[in-house]
């Protein structure tokens, strides 16, 4: 797409306030051109970039990347220990900048299960950030939507044992404040890189009606003008959510 995107979507419509992404497509980068995995997990720290300063561009409020799942635990450790030391070069690397820029980091998920020094680095980026105003960009770290829903119902369920709650009191709200994204809206759009038509285990409760962009595009060569493009696809339909309109 041409660099009139921008333009164009901010004038075609109301903007989605909240997008996630599914960052799919970085080991086939890789293969592709011959060259080891991690090779295509650090080119992907590019795209990272691209999008989030496409989203503050389009003034967006809410990114959030899926980063690494709790299935990738199961890779080989050294394309593990690659992502890990990637992540840690990411906080330190673009701190700085992030705050510059008035976003927010916040990074979700199963944290105890990273190593010192990863923690540190995250938990770094997350204190330096701290109060940008600009984008709230949350990095899905060690994240599973299953497990997402199984720690808030254990939650509930201790609450619940405690009489700090009351069971027929248990509505929608009661487990929404339970998730990682609690307070967040869900997202109104989610993209998903590499074609693949899958949701991966991604944000279960959270997706329920959210509009759905899939790009052929490998993670590694995804630019803001892909992130212009998912917008648009956005601003051209008709969200429902479950009802019908008139003489329908």
């Amino acid at each position: 797409m041409s660099s009139d995107a921008l333009e164009r979507l901010r004038l075609c419509g109301v903007l989605p306030r909240h997008v996630a992404v599914i960052m799919d497509g970085n080991g086939r980068w890789a293969v592709q051109r011959g060259l080891p995995r991690h090779a295509g997990h650090r080119q992907g720290m590019n795209a990272v970039r691209e999008a989030v300063e496409g989203a503050r561009q389009a003034g967006l409020k809410i990114l959030t990347l899926f980063a690494f799942s709790t299935e990738n635990w199961h890779r080989p450790s050294n394309e593990i220990g690659a992502l890990m030391g990637l992540l840690r070069l990411y906080a330190e690397k673009e701190k700085r900048e992030l705050r510059r820029q008035g976003v927010e980091v916040q990074v979700l998920g199963e944290l105890h299960r990273l190593d010192q020094g990863t923690r540190n680095a995250v938990d770094a980026i997350v204190e330096g950030t701290r109060g940008g105003d600009k984008l709230r960009l949350n990095l899905m770290i060690s994240y599973s939507g299953r497990e997402e829903l199984l720690r808030a119902v254990r939650m509930i369920a201790r609450d619940a044992a405690a009489g700090r709650l009351d069971p027929e009191s248990i509505d929608e709200t009661a487990l929404e404040q339970r998730l990682f994204t609690a307070g967040m809206p869900d997202p109104d759009l989610l993209i998903r890189t590499s074609g693949e038509l899958r949701i991966s285990n991604f944000l279960l409760w959270q997706l329920a009606y959210t509009e759905m962009h899939v790009s052929p595009v490998l993670w590694p060569d995804f630019t803001r003008e892909h992130l212009f493009e998912a917008v648009l696809d956005y601003q051209g339909r008709e969200r429902r959510f479950g009802r019908v309109t008139a003489g329908e």
